[in-house]
């Protein structure tokens, strides 16, 4: 809006006589209004006695409105031509925009940094923020050029070049800066605007500068940067002293110089957690980190033990579960730091400039595990209360993590002892098959698997094949694999078919389904395959429950899957499982498997086949050699799945170690025998054996010949152990019973049970097999 003077002409006797239009505007009377009546008419108040005749001085107008209106008025005087004053021109100047003084007491007094500069960047005004940041007065300043006044330095050079910008454009600017200051203790974050000055014709004339402290946002918000990156930075492993490490890499430098990490012991191993004495604290350094490199002047080593006393601030915060403050000049701090220098490695300072540190401790699910400790140095700031807050936030959080890798750590190595405890630890000694065998549980944070293998001595010289995998990770799969191995251990000393021995064991884990809650049912679903090798008739039958086929190697021949179908797995129930028989010459090699071996989610499982054939087409003679080459040629670096491998070459038992009749239904014939078995023991140097198996062969013929249908045949195997067996073709299997005193049958069997090392019946598919096994004489 124009700015317009405001006149008015009084005569000598007061009367207004004239009314400029800035009048008007002024007091919004118009012209007809006010000429002719007493000036005195508008005044807001009586004019005292010393203000008439004056030439300058201040007036109250009431406006037309009715509010008052002062102003500074000048009366220049109308001479007439006796040189008397015959009127009174009575000017004002036009009032500045209402709140000019106000606004000039806002600008001197506002909490907010606020200056203005020439287009040169010289100084024009400062107020008293501004100077009490800089620690000048302004006078110092006013006149100099910025860069004078300033320490060269980033938060200068971007100042200085907002400044030339603004001026230069006639733009505004805002930006966020952060650096200290002569006047403050700490260091500070600014949000700084800068905008032009413009004069009547709109140039730009000056640049003024706001600087907001908006330090107590800025460390908000940086204390809130570190929380979510603590969210994505720290328990990335299930690994108590990685996750340690990852809290100092977080810690150091944003929030201290020097930071540590000290557990309670029990945390880094499987005893029960102890009560926190009221005493001194025994706590294990697991990770520290320093601004410095190398770490200099730690007072203790990584995993290295050390006792704090109840004084310290270590154990105060663990006693009282919340952070411990302290700075230089507390008798607690400087005793702690008093006593951290004494044992200092090398004799070494702990740190030159230490000035505040806090504990903090680590604690999950009202657990305490350890203390958190971090030091400033080379940072201005104390640690304050909100700092306090936000490390136990953080602590919090951490201890979780570090309560989540101590628990993980804890069930796996229960799970792999288990584990351990419930596989074979050494296999038995057999003549039917050469052994070796592997078992890798895997890496993945899902913990031990259910995979396991067995290899089970059978009557008659042969030998059960077992490998089997039950669903899921943890303790839970490894009770259930035990379980399962156990139960086919009992159901091959029974002698039963491969097929039968599976539908037993689906019967059983679909019971053990039945028994559990909804959620158990599915961790019980497992996979198994079971063979029998016979080395005397050299053949091999099998039966799997939704398991992999093995691999068969045959002598001079390459590596083929076993033709076979697979079945369901154990405990969907409801399917038969179908056996398949091969005769194997010597030599063969049979490569057992469970599924982590060859399926993988990261893995091509048609490639993963194909490098397991390579690796069985190598040719060695020892079948451990062979077992690791398959697993270096298969495996990854890091298998997500257990892996058990079983690997067996079959051997044969010939004709000078078995010896076979037939004997013909005549209770008469049986004394031929028994010469004829004591005449074969003979050959085999076995004569010390020859009373004890002549009881044998009389009694079980005798039993064959008596209860039996022919055919039945008598035959002696001469092994690790010395067996003895009859068959018939009767299904009836004969059970021990105790005899009276009058009886004068019954005792038979009893008596091969007493003599012989064991002894058992077993079903064939034309009959029965009873069998009896004494061991060989030392010689």
């Amino acid at each position: 809006m124009e700015r317009v003077a405001a006149a008015a002409i009084i005569d000598a006797q007061g009367r207004v006589t004239g009314w400029s239009e800035g009048a008007r505007l002024l007091t919004g009377r118009a012209a007809e209004e006010v000429v002719g009546r007493p000036a005195t008419d508008l005044l807001a108040e009586d004019v005292p006695a010393s203000a008439i005749g004056a030439q300058a001085g201040t007036l109250a107008l009431r406006h037309r409105d009715g509010h008052r209106v002062e102003l500074a008025v000048t009366a220049c005087p109308v001479l007439g031509p006796d040189g008397a004053a015959s009127a009174y021109v009575v000017t004002v100047e036009p009032p500045g925009p209402p709140g000019v003084t106000l606004a000039a007491q806002a600008f001197q007094t506002a909490s907010m940094s606020m200056s203005v500069f020439d287009l040169q960047q010289r100084y024009l005004r400062a107020n008293d923020a501004s100077c009490q940041v800089k620690g000048v007065a302004e006078e110092e300043l006013v006149g100099r050029l910025y860069p004078e006044t300033v320490v060269d330095g980033a938060h200068g050079r971007d100042f200085m070049r907002h400044l030339r910008q603004v001026a230069e454009t006639g733009r505004p600017v805002h930006y966020e800066s952060f650096t200290g200051a002569p006047g403050l203790n700490r260091e500070h974050a600014w949000s700084i605007e800068m905008w032009p000055l413009r004069d009547d014709s709109g140039e730009p004339t000056a640049v003024a500068v706001a600087a907001f402290d908006s330090s107590e946002q800025f460390w908000a918000r940086r204390r809130l940067a570190l929380l979510n990156e603590a969210a994505t930075g720290i328990g990335t492993t299930l690994d108590v002293v990685r996750t340690a490490e990852e809290l100092v890499e977080l810690l150091v430098p944003q929030y201290a110089d020097f930071a540590s990490v000290d557990l309670l012991d029990w945390v880094l191993g499987a005893d029960e957690q102890p009560m926190i004495p009221d005493g001194g604290v025994t706590l294990r350094r697991v990770a520290h980190g320093s601004t410095r490199e190398g770490t200099p002047g730690a007072a203790v080593y990584l995993g290295e033990a050390d006792v704090y006393q109840p004084s310290s601030p270590s154990a105060r915060a663990l006693r009282e579960g919340g952070a411990m403050l302290s700075h230089v000049g507390e008798p607690d701090f400087d005793r702690w730091l008093e006593e951290r220098n004494a044992r200092s490695p090398a004799g070494r300072p702990y740190r030159q400039g230490v000035h505040s540190m806090i504990a903090v401790p680590l604690r999950a699910r009202g657990t305490p595990l350890g203390v958190a400790v971090c030091v400033r140095v080379a940072h201005p700031d104390d640690y304050g209360p909100d700092d306090a807050v936000f490390a136990e936030e953080l602590a919090s959080r951490a201890a979780v993590c570090i309560d989540n890798a101590r628990r993980f750590a804890r069930e796996r190595s229960t799970a792999h002892a288990l584990q351990h405890s419930l596989l074979p630890s050494g296999l038995p000694g057999q003549a039917a098959v050469e052994v070796a065998h592997r078992y890798l549980p895997c890496g993945s944070l899902a913990g031990i698997g259910g995979d396991w293998f067995d290899v089970i001595p059978l009557s008659g010289s042969r030998v059960g094949l077992v490998v089997g995998d039950v669903v899921g990770h943890g303790i839970q799969s490894s009770a259930t694999m035990g379980r399962l191995r156990t139960a086919v251990r009992t159901l091959a000393d029974v002698d039963l078919p491969p097929d039968e021995l599976l539908t037993h064991l689906d019967d059983l884990v679909t019971h053990l389904g039945a028994e559990g809650s909804g959620e158990e049912v599915a961790e019980l679903g497992a996979t198994c395959l079971y063979a029998v090798y016979d080395p005397v008739s050299r053949r091999l039958s099998l039966a799997a429950a939704g398991h992999p086929a093995p691999v068969l190697v045959l002598p001079g021949g390459t590596p083929e899957f076993v033709s076979m179908s697979a079945g369901p797995p154990l405990g969907v129930g409801g399917l038969p499982f179908e056996a398949i028989e091969l005769e194997l010459p010597e030599g063969s090699v049979v490569a057992l498997y469970t599924d982590g071996l060859i399926e993988d989610r990261d893995r091509d499982v048609d490639h993963a086949v194909d490098e397991l054939r390579r690796a069985l087409g190598v040719r060695t003679d020892s079948l451990e050699t062979l077992s690791d080459n398959v697993l270096k040629a298969v495996l990854p670096e890091q298998p997500t799945d257990d892996v058990a491998l079983l690997m067996v070459r079959t051997r044969a038992l010939g004709a000078d170690r078995v010896a076979t009749w037939d004997v013909p239904p005549d209770p008469a014939e049986v004394a031929t025998f028994r010469q004829a078995a004591t005449e074969q023991l003979a050959v085999w140097g076995l004569d010390e054996a020859s009373f004890v198996t002549e009881l044998v062969v009389s009694e079980l013929v005798t039993n064959a010949i008596r209860y039996g249908e022919p055919p039945i045949k008598l035959r002696l195997i001469r092994d690790r152990a010395l067996i003895c067996e009859v068959s018939d073709a009767s299904s009836t299997s004969p059970h021990l019973r105790r005899a009276h005193a009058f009886d004068e049958g019954g005792r038979g069997l009893l008596l091969v049970a007493q003599l012989t090392q064991r002894w058992g019946s077993r079903q064939t598919g034309s009959g029965k097999t009873i069998w009896a096994e004494q061991p060989l004489p030392d010689a």
